[in-house]
């Protein structure tokens, strides 16, 4: 069944409202952020310019499965958790003791994200 864009814009999303507004100095209105995550706070700090770094130096050792499609998403097993696992213990070390060879701070970020992923994909089966 072919759908027209129109019809599906009107129908297929609905705005959410916390009954909560925020007035503006303009006399705008806008839903409250309380209890509302706010992403931008992870971009505070270096964790996240050094971790798109490694992730960026890490797609040309370890290039994407597919466009877009990061090698490293395809993780699922728990063969693979034991060996994030690992290397974010190593990193982790490697970062406590002052070793400035790699970036191991990304490093066991990095690897610790693995390792969350994994398990994810392991409760969804």
């Amino acid at each position: 069944m072919t759908m027209k864009v129109d019809e599906w814009t009107r129908d297929a999303y609905t705005i959410k409202d916390n009954g909560e507004r925020q007035r503006f100095a303009s006399g705008s209105f806008r839903d409250t952020t309380t209890g509302k995550t706010d992403y931008s706070r992870a971009l505070d700090g270096p964790l996240f310019e050094r971790l798109a770094a490694h992730l960026t130096k890490g797609e040309v050792k370890y290039p994407d499965y597919a466009p877009g499609e990061p090698n490293w998403t395809l993780i699922s097993t728990e063969e693979e958790l034991v060996r994030y696992r690992k290397s974010a213990v190593r990193h982790f070390i490697q970062w406590y003791r002052g070793d400035t060879d790699e970036d191991h701070f990304a490093a066991t970020v990095f690897n610790l994200n693995g390792c969350e992923l994994i398990k994810q994909k392991m409760q969804e089966k």
